[in-house]
């Protein structure tokens, strides 16, 4: 009987993967009953890993190539059997392949708003979102902190366990860099690498490599992103005080535009429009009466009735002034050094 059960057993002489391109990363031969017959043949492929496992314990690895299986093409496993020399029967051991061809275009992205610090905004919530791609480095590492056991182990059941790693370490790649978050939202490709350069060993300790990452897009907060685009405006103006005061007119008569057929909301429009205006005038009385000063010889030759008359700038009118370039600096549109040096260009045109 024992002769018979041995006939009828059903041997293994040839272990091969063919991928189907479904984003398998592991996958384990079927074995059933069926046992490996000595010398049987074992082809990787290329972008292929094969594992073989003993009692769950992991022995032989083989890289791409065809293989005779013997004692001497599987040393560790020969060890663990305590075969002598050459093993004639048959025997079993797990075998699982491994696909390290490059996985590309996976997606991450923050679902909400995460919040950073940075030295020149305080903290920053923003919104980011790229992709990437891996491969497996380690397959071993891979077989014993992943895959485990399982018979198919997909691209798509560890997805969210990389997404979690991008998105737990953006702000410890900004922080690391070093880098303002202006200067990373205007070069995404630093932003990248960054990003890569702390994720590269959070990849490698559950045996995937991560080849490249990208930022397709980063985004700020509706009232942050006007703030920046106001900062920007005023770092085109730089320290000319009537340029300062022409762009804050500026920026005032759309508001007034908007609230014209609006009823209520005229008076106190046109109230910000006019302290507006009047402040650009007071500073233009002032910037004449230096340009006189400064040059006497012009001023002596103009007629009488022509020559402006100037108005005394009066300490409300800087202090008005002041209050507003202080609101500015607070919500971050004006920098201190622009705030002392207007700060220090009303205190001497005060007379």
């Amino acid at each position: 009987m024992a002769l018979m059960d041995f006939i009828k057993k059903q041997f293994i002489d040839i272990i091969q993967w063919t991928e189907t391109g479904d984003g398998t990363l592991a996958w384990r031969f079927p074995m059933a009953e069926m046992e490996i017959q000595n010398g049987a043949s074992l082809t990787v492929r290329e972008s292929q890993i094969a594992v073989f496992v003993n009692e769950g314990q992991v022995a032989d690895v083989f890289g791409p190539g065809m293989y005779k299986l013997t004692t001497q093409t599987l040393p560790v496993l020969t060890y663990l059997k305590n075969w002598d020399k050459l093993f004639e029967s048959p025997f079993k051991s797990d075998v699982y392949f491994f696909s390290t061809r490059q996985q590309v275009d996976q997606k991450w992205g923050t679902p909400q708003p995460i919040t950073i610090r940075d030295k020149d905004f305080g903290a920053v919530r923003l919104r980011a979102f790229g992709n990437y791609s891996f491969r497996i480095g380690d397959a071993k590492l891979f077989h014993t902190e992943i895959s485990g056991t399982r018979d198919i182990y997909s691209v798509a059941d560890l997805d969210g366990q990389l997404r979690g790693l991008v998105l737990q370490n953006i702000s410890n790649a900004i922080a690391s860099s070093g880098v303002p978050f202006l200067d990373l939202a205007a070069n995404q490709i630093q932003f990248a690498q960054a990003l890569a350069a702390q994720l590269v060993p959070e990849f490698a300790k559950i045996g995937i490599k991560l080849e490249v990452i990208t930022v397709q897009n980063v985004s700020l907060p509706e009232e942050l992103q006007k703030i920046l685009d106001q900062k920007i405006g005023m770092g085109m103006v730089g320290n000319d005080m009537g340029k300062f005061m022409q762009y804050q007119t500026a920026q005032a008569i759309p508001k007034f535009a908007e609230g014209a057929g609006g009823g209520s909301g005229i008076a106190g429009d046109a109230m910000g429009l006019g302290a507006g205006v009047a402040l650009g005038q007071v500073l233009a009385q002032n910037l004449s009466q230096g340009l006189s000063q400064n040059n006497p010889a012009a001023a002596a030759g103009a007629p009488a009735a022509q020559q402006p008359s100037v108005a005394v700038v009066s300490p409300a009118d800087v202090m008005t002034t002041l209050e507003k370039l202080g609101e500015l600096k607070t919500k971050g549109i004006l920098t201190q050094e622009e705030f002392d040096a207007k700060k220090a260009d009303l205190l001497k045109k005060l007379v």
